[in-house]
């Protein structure tokens, strides 16, 4: 997931220099979402792991 997330992020990054705001706009976004959403569930599993050990 944070894979995909980073390919959003380099994808917003080349349209923003590329002149594309609405797609680098979306592509920011779903790499926010990614991201947390990453972060979130490694937080989870991190705890998970304390907790059973």
């Amino acid at each position: 997931m944070l894979y995909w997330a980073l390919v959003f992020l380099v994808l917003a990054l080349v349209a923003g220099l590329l002149g594309f705001g609405g797609i680098a706009g979306t592509s920011m976004d779903i790499a926010k979402i990614l991201f947390v959403v990453f972060l979130v569930l490694f937080l989870i599993s991190a705890f998970r792991h304390t907790r059973t050990r």
